[in-house]
């Protein structure tokens, strides 16, 4: 991982970070789309391809760059963390999920270039772009994701998915670490 010496002792500085401590080393780094563009491949026909910057026991720094398909509802274990937008519009479903029920929509949001958003510990979303620009963004997760799981709102299912899948339902049986069925509202 090629990442510019600044952004690399910003985050090994990083030991069980704050939520305010993550966001402000995010800010520090100021990393660029231009930065970022040699890391770019195309998402091969899911919402997204994601290429991990950097890793450490304590946080991990990933960049996305979106296609026009939305992920599956998901949370991101027991991790949280902030993303930023760096290029285009994120359209950003944040859900309520109670008692192994289905994942509720409660509001959607708009993330325009340059701002950042968390994502809470035990927190369910979705993303896509807008379809105007190709959306692009900058994640930054402390502890490093494991144990995210996916929804599945049409199969009424979750899946816990391997550190390898993205926030879709896994094409692998090796992604696929746990199937839950969910009950749907009464």
């Amino acid at each position: 991982m090629n990442l510019n010496p600044k952004a690399r002792n910003v985050l090994d500085s990083l030991k069980n970070p704050s939520r305010q401590e993550m966001k402000e080393a995010l800010v520090k780094i100021n990393m660029t789309i231009e930065e970022l563009e040699t890391f770019l491949e195309s998402p091969s026909g899911k919402p997204y391809y994601r290429k991990l910057l950097y890793k450490s026991e304590d946080v991990e720094l990933l960049v996305m760059n979106w296609s026009d398909l939305e992920c599956a509802p998901h949370d991101h274990g027991d991790s949280h963390g902030w993303i930023h937008v760096l290029n285009g519009t994120s359209i950003n479903y944040v859900y309520e999920v109670k008692n192994s029920k289905l994942p509720k929509e409660l509001f959607k949001e708009y993330h325009h270039r340059d701002q950042l958003f968390f994502a809470p510990k035990n927190g369910v979303h979705k993303m896509q772009g807008d379809g105007t620009e190709g959306l692009v963004t900058l994640h930054l997760y402390s502890p490093p994701i494991t144990g995210m799981k996916v929804y599945d709102l049409e199969k009424c299912a979750a899946c816990v998915v391997s550190d390898d899948c993205g926030a879709w339902w896994p094409d692998e049986q090796h992604q696929k670490l746990k199937e839950i069925k969910l009950k749907k509202e009464a």
